[in-house]
């Protein structure tokens, strides 16, 4: 099955995008008001509109640079790939000639990784989306999608709160502008900053107690939010109330500090495996020998400290 991205290469509505990405896209999942549920679907004659967030595997080369020869810090650097990012790509034909519009990011899955290993919420949002959001996903995707609570852990409980303050700050922006004015003059705020706060402070409640999470739970309030059915007053109030609740959670959260970092790493390598082939090469693994020389190493490293205390 064809990609989102490789089915607008085809078209010719993203010429500029990177080559590789017609046929290395692993997974695609559509974002936003739609995965959370929200989305206004009574506007008649309203263009739809799809946030896709995904990754791809580049080329080997790109992903271990070495194989070019290429010394680190010596001449110029290979080319690599970090995102491919497009916005308002609108596609006149789509749904009988009425249009549709996208917003593209697709990354490489070794930036995905690393994103989804510091708890960025978004990222962590993209593998959590519904199955009927998931509009690609081959075997490679699916293995990264089955492990995706591996990529839990207590560090979201800050990455989450600084997203939500940042949603309230321009909750209370005086200067909006654009399309941002308008909601304000009906609402008396911005109703759309206003409930992703709810949606962020409930994500992240779902990962502290849970350790899993529901995109949609929420879904009925920020719906109200959005409705204008809560003041600005009533979210700071809930969100102020919430964030208290939310730091017992986080003390008392079961989870590990940060993601297991081995784990994420040999999920990474089987993932590259499963698209390259042999990874032979490129990648230096440490022999059960020596790994098990260093963790008696670090054991007497432990004790020594101690003699000399």
């Amino acid at each position: 099955m064809a990609s989102t991205t490789q089915k607008l290469m085809e078209r010719g509505l993203i010429g500029e995008a990177p080559p590789f990405l017609k046929t290395n896209v692993h997974y695609e999942t559509i974002m936003g008001s739609h995965a959370y549920g929200v989305a206004d679907t009574s506007v008649r004659d309203k263009i739809p509109d799809y946030d896709i967030y995904g990754w791809a595997i580049p080329p080997k080369v790109m992903v271990f640079k070495h194989l070019t020869g290429w010394v680190p810090g010596f001449g110029p650097e290979p080319q690599g790939f970090d995102q491919f990012q497009k916005h308002h790509i609108f596609d006149q034909d789509a749904t009988g000639g009425k249009g549709k519009e996208w917003d593209l990011s697709i990354f490489n899955i070794v930036k995905y990784f690393e994103l989804l290993r510091q708890n960025n919420p978004n990222m962590i949002d993209s593998l959590f989306t519904p199955e009927n959001c998931v509009v690609h996903c081959t075997q490679v995707g699916r293995m990264v999608r089955d492990a995706r609570r591996l990529f839990l852990s207590r560090e979201c409980w800050k990455k989450f709160r600084g997203y939500a303050h940042a949603q309230l700050k321009k909750m209370n922006d005086k200067n909006p502008v654009g399309h941002r004015q308008e909601i304000i003059e009906k609402h008396g705020y911005d109703v759309k900053f206003a409930y992703h706060i709810l949606r962020l402070f409930d994500e992240v409640e779902q990962i502290l107690l849970e350790d899993d999470l529901d995109l949609q739970r929420a879904r009925e309030p920020m719906k109200a939010i959005r409705r204008g059915d809560w003041s600005a007053e009533e979210v700071r109030r809930w969100a102020m109330e919430k964030e208290i609740v939310l730091e017992k959670a986080y003390l008392e959260c079961k989870l590990p500090e940060k993601p297991p970092v081995e784990p994420l790493r040999q999920l990474l390598i089987n993932c590259l495996e499963e698209h390259y082939g042999s990874l032979e090469g490129c990648v230096a693994e440490v022999g059960w020998a020596e790994q098990a020389l260093k963790e008696i190493d670090s054991v007497l490293g432990k004790h020594r400290r101690k003699l000399y205390v």
